[in-house]
């Protein structure tokens, strides 16, 4: 049995070789990985060790004797203590390198792809990446008789009392405050998670960028809504922009914020906002990017990589509620987009109504079932876009494009492992990766979205 080097709570000098996925340092011991928060690549510094596992351990920085040129000073005072945030310690100049290799790495090491034809380009970056986020979701919690609303710390349910964040459009922290503080003015209680009592759970704020229209959705715990009118009152008065006011009821013992049931309280059900020219409707529960402005990076990409001339059919797997079929249907002959979700699939109608495209249709179900369905029915694709879950493709979905052949795949990905993981499977099946695109949709953390474009091997020719 292999000892373990390194014991809890004892010290050690490191030096640091890389980051993992979630932005933690990672340094060795005799070959033997310890993570720890806050540290970065090229520096050196005395640890101490807070949990061991079998195969690697987690440790806390104690000092630094050897600084990266990319560390940088976090600006947010409360930085450390929450979780929201990743990589605030480093130069966006080094988050972006950073993030380009770790899509090289997994796409070599979990693709098995050969990196001397496959073109990883740098990351695409934001002029300014700060207040980006158009979507604030924060629990809510008491402290000393009134309430507070943040984000939970590093690692724990205790929650962050935040009067900003640096990475959230600024009318999303002051309507937050302003919702928390009314109602505590009005004796609201929060929810406790661990006594499975009281009634406000979360706050969320939907901000449209280009529309200013904004929305506020109470989560709580059940239906009833203590002080009701006099909340809302005094909420559209300081707000005029404020166009929805919404209730989600979710009575159970869980740490998933959404319940089953949501009611309009006041105004509309829907605010609007665009990407580019496509206007969306937007719902309490609607998936809408929070980063508008990589968004637009990120679909212009894949239209760039799906190389349409208005005469391609186009398939959109995972298509939600219709943001790059939107976007695809401008160029193409005609777009199919399938989603598990029914609602999303009525939002995606409603936003194609709204944009007056005719040549985009829609259905519900597996896109695995769905797509050899059309196959049937005749319809043959010559792009498939894909656009999955963090998990990745459903192999059943990766079978069918398989078998289906089309010229072209997209593949837009929220998570290199699982995205390196689909590719192999396709270029074992007769596809070649050509270009990878990596997209900073979350400046900050150590989140990177990718686009990929991916062409059968008789179509590619040489490179």
């Amino acid at each position: 049995m292999q000892m373990i080097p390194v014991q809890k709570n004892e010290y050690y000098h490191v030096a640091f070789e890389d980051l993992t996925h979630d932005g933690a340092g990672v340094a060795k011991v005799e070959g033997f990985p310890i993570f720890v928060p806050n540290a970065l690549p090229g520096e050196k510094g005395k640890i101490k060790i807070t949990k061991t596992k079998k195969g690697f351990a987690f440790g806390r920085l104690i000092e630094l004797t050897e600084e990266s040129e990319h560390r940088t000073n976090a600006p947010c005072p409360i930085y450390k203590q929450c979780g929201g945030c990743q990589l605030q310690h480093f130069s966006y100049e080094g988050q972006l390198a950073f993030k380009r290799k770790q899509v090289k790495e997994v796409l070599s090491r979990i693709g098995k792809l050969n990196m001397d034809e496959v073109t990883v380009h740098p990351t695409l970056g934001m002029k300014d990446p700060w207040n980006y986020r158009n979507k604030a979701q924060v629990p809510v919690g008491e402290r000393e008789g009134g309430l507070v609303a943040g984000f939970y710390q590093q690692r724990s349910h205790e929650i962050i009392d935040m009067e900003k964040c640096l990475i959230q459009q600024a009318a999303n922290d002051e309507i937050v405050q302003a919702v928390k503080n009314i109602c505590s003015s009005h004796g609201i209680r929060a929810y406790n998670e661990q006594k499975h009592k009281g009634w406000l759970r979360h706050i969320m704020v939907r901000y449209g960028v280009v529309s200013k229209e904004i929305m506020i959705v109470f989560v709580t715990k059940t239906n009833d809504f203590p002080h009701k009118k006099a909340i809302i009152d005094e909420i559209i008065s300081i707000y005029p922009n404020v166009k929805s006011i919404v209730q989600n009821i979710n009575p159970k013992r869980t740490n998933v914020i959404f319940g089953d049931e949501t009611n309009v309280l006041w105004g509309e059900e829907y605010i609007y906002d665009y990407i580019g020219d496509i206007k969306f409707a937007i719902s309490a529960r609607s998936f809408y990017q929070v980063n508008p402005e990589q968004t637009k990076a990120l679909y212009d990409k894949a239209l760039e990589y799906a190389q349409l001339t208005g005469k391609e059919n186009v398939i959109d797997a995972y298509c939600g509620i219709g943001t790059i079929t939107l976007f695809l249907a401008q160029k193409a002959k005609k777009v199919y987009g399938v989603e598990i979700v029914p609602e999303a699939i009525e939002d995606a109608k409603r936003n194609a109504l709204l944009n007056g495209i005719e040549n985009a249709e829609f259905a519900v179900g597996e896109a695995e079932v769905v797509i050899p369905e059309w196959r049937k029915q005749g319809i043959k694709p010559d792009v498939i876009v894909v656009d999955p879950p963090r998990k990745g493709c459903d192999e059943a979905l990766l079978e069918t494009i398989l078998e289906m052949k089309p010229q072209r795949v997209v593949y837009v990905s929220c998570n290199p492992a699982t995205l390196a993981r689909d590719l192999e499977v396709l270029e074992r099946g007769g596809f070649k990766t050509m270009e990878v695109q990596p997209v900073d949709m979350f400046p900050h953390t150590a989140h990177v979205e990718c686009v990929s474009q991916i062409v059968l091997k008789e179509a590619a020719g040489p490179k």
